[in-house]
């Protein structure tokens, strides 16, 4: 009976050992157990249905907001500096650009296409009329009076203008040679700039007899500027021919006599003598 007792006893100190040499295991530890029970729960019941998602996660759809837009660096107009410069013109490369659109014509890249376009047309058409409203004031009597026509100069030696008047005196055969050479230049230039070709660019007519336009990258960019900055200044100049011929009633030549004449007849042309 007394080792029947001992035996009992010791069969119970055993578990006891065994529990004081087991390491306790932390609450959290005890957390994720439980957590990993309760998936495998889930995805027991949820079957096929749980292994079909990406990387066995569901998908939630969060309707979170945009994230915020940068602000963009404000860019001045180098040619009006309190002002700022078109976000069209920012980056633009064209020959002239300094940012000058106060009116805010061009909103796109295709629409400053077609206004260079534009510009650069009435700036070449600029220069002749600046070059010829002087000359035709200065020779046209002479050459009339050569072939046996009348001048179409007014009274006060003034060429035809919209201001001056005297449009009507210009031959129909004129009117209808300038008209139609401009619309064939127009078209030829519109089928240009339609078919894609990549060598085209604003005013590009292919028409350079004694091939100035130079073969580097340099020297055209330079030609270019030159010429839109000799047009602009032309257009600047044929309304001033045009505002002042009708505010002072004398022709240009008859206003700065020095550019077309010898010193001492400018000097009496203009009452100094």
């Amino acid at each position: 009976m007394i080792i029947t007792m001992k035996s009992f006893l010791n069969a119970l100190m055993i578990p006891a050992s065994a529990v004081a040499f087991v390491t306790h295991q932390p609450r959290s530890l005890s957390r994720i157990s439980r957590h990993d029970d309760d998936l495998s729960t889930i995805r027991s019941v949820a079957g096929s249905d749980w292994d079909n998602t990406d990387d066995n996660v569901p998908s939630v759809d969060l309707d979170l907001p945009p994230p915020p837009s940068k602000r963009k660096e404000i860019v001045m107009s180098p040619a009006i500096p309190f002002l700022e410069c078109p976000p069209v013109l920012v980056d633009c490369t064209m020959a002239g650009n300094v940012g000058f659109d106060p009116l805010g014509f061009a909103k796109t890249e295709e629409d400053l296409m077609v206004m260079r376009e534009s510009e650069i047309r009435h700036a070449r058409l600029a220069m002749l009329a600046a070059a010829g409203w002087p000359l035709s004031e200065l020779l046209d009597r002479h050459i009339a009076d050569f072939f046996g026509l009348d001048s179409i100069l007014d009274a006060y030696d003034r060429a035809p203008s919209l201001l001056n008047g005297g449009l009507e005196r210009v031959s129909p055969i004129w009117w209808g040679t300038c008209l139609g050479l401009t619309a064939a230049i127009d078209l030829d230039a519109i089928a240009k700039a339609r078919s894609g070709d990549p060598e085209y660019f604003p005013g590009n007519l292919g028409f350079d007899p004694l091939n100035l336009f130079p073969p580097d990258e340099e020297g055209r960019a330079r030609m270019e500027l030159a010429e839109i900055k000799h047009g602009r200044l032309s257009m600047i100049a044929v309304a001033a021919f045009a505002l002042q011929e009708y505010v002072t009633s004398l022709g240009v030549i008859d206003e700065t006599p020095f550019f077309f004449f010898p010193l001492s007849e400018s000097l009496e042309r203009m009452g100094f003598v």
